[in-house]
């Protein structure tokens, strides 16, 4: 039987974690199953050098969303695949527009947040309205969370049974090596405990929140912040860290390859996001054995984290509560200790061995 020929659509290959998600696909997808392609609206991205070399890259030249569905709609007629799968909530409009309402590849949507979060008012009704619109045409949606499946369901009506929920496959055997790796910080060679927090400069992540929090904290325990990431909001989050006096107490290396290193060395993952869909970073966090604190956004990690167990859970938008759950664990190492053990445990759900099936199952059509 020859394999399937699968055109991956995406953005980009930038850094977050629907990137990496979709590069671990790519490596692992059985070639015996899968032919695959990966199409980008602009071949560009820091993760774009990682895809695998028998994997070609098609670059649709879009400038956005909105006008990529005609390239994309050119390509699908020239190479004809047998699966079309979008692992990004925008290009699933343009996937969904290139495919049309009838006939062509089986396509495959993947939604992996909220389809409500803090966009202006006229851009969140223009992208649901077209979501409402054509997400029907999908012959299969992968929901990373239970969360997101339902708010799927409750805002676009639509036929559960077309919704499958398949977690990230994010606790890969290569993230266990990488932790391992050795990294170049200076303040991982004394006592002064480390926080570290990873994603997108952008006001959905709510660093200036976690900045705030750190300077609450600092009045009680010495501590350092490292924020790995890159985005928008670079500049007024440096502002706010010399403003508040934390320059020396707290680093933006900016995009760094290997994170797993300086998670695996901290002593405390924190995630403070106003919005998620399944947060890749929350769970490697926990499999690079540190403990974790984050807030109970929607969607996500109440689903990954279960609070006081394996992991401490605060209001989302909650600065105080924020600085009190990371004091908390900066003055009890053994606490500390315990919640790590727990979350080494329950990132194992999230393994490569346990979401690749069901993403095959999902694009082969066998998701019964």
């Amino acid at each position: 039987m020859k394999p399937l020929r699968l055109l991956i659509v995406r953005p980009t290959l930038a850094t977050g974690g629907a990137d990496r998600v979709t590069l671990t696909l790519l490596r692992h997808f059985d070639r015996q199953l899968f032919e695959p392609t990966l199409a980008l609206m602009r071949a560009e991205g820091a993760l774009l050098a990682e895809v695998p070399p028998d994997v070609e890259v098609v670059d649709l030249g879009a400038a956005n969303l909105w006008v990529a569905a005609k390239p994309l709609r050119r390509l699908i007629a020239e190479r004809r695949p047998d699966v079309l799968f979008s692992t990004s909530s925008g290009t699933n409009i343009t996937a969904a527009r290139a495919r049309g309402k009838s006939g062509g590849p089986r396509l495959v949507l993947s939604e992996r947040s909220g389809l409500v979060r803090d966009r202006p008012p006229l851009k969140q009704w223009a992208l649901t309205t077209a979501k409402r619109h054509l997400y029907p045409r999908a012959d299969c949606i992968t929901a990373v969370s239970r969360g997101v499946a339902g708010d799927l369901e409750r805002r676009l009506g639509l036929d559960p049974k077309r919704i499958v929920v398949v977690h990230n496959p994010v606790v890969t055997p290569e993230l266990a090596r990488r932790a391992a790796q050795p990294v170049s910080e200076p303040w991982f060679d004394d006592d002064t405990p480390v926080l570290v927090a990873a994603g997108r400069l952008e006001s959905v992540k709510g660093f200036d929140l976690l900045i705030e929090a750190v300077r609450q904290v600092r009045e009680h325990h010495d501590c350092r912040l490292i924020l790995l990431g890159e985005g928008p909001l670079r500049d007024a989050l440096q502002r706010q860290i010399e403003n508040a006096g934390l320059a020396p107490h707290v680093k933006m290396p900016g995009f760094v390859d290997n994170p797993y290193a300086y998670m695996s060395r901290s002593q405390m993952f924190v995630l403070s996001s106003h919005f998620e869909g399944l947060p890749a970073v929350l769970i490697q966090a926990m499999a690079c054995g540190i403990p974790v604190v984050t807030t109970d956004c929607p969607f996500g990690p109440a689903e990954v984290v279960t609070d006081g167990q394996d992991g401490l859970m605060v209001p989302t938008g909650d600065t105080a509560a924020l600085a009190q759950g990371i004091g908390e664990l900066l003055a009890n190492p053994d606490r500390r200790r315990k919640l790590a053990e727990a979350g080494i445990i329950s990132s194992r759900r999230f393994t490569l061995d346990s979401s690749l099936p069901r993403y095959v199952a999902a694009l082969t059509g066998d998701t019964q």
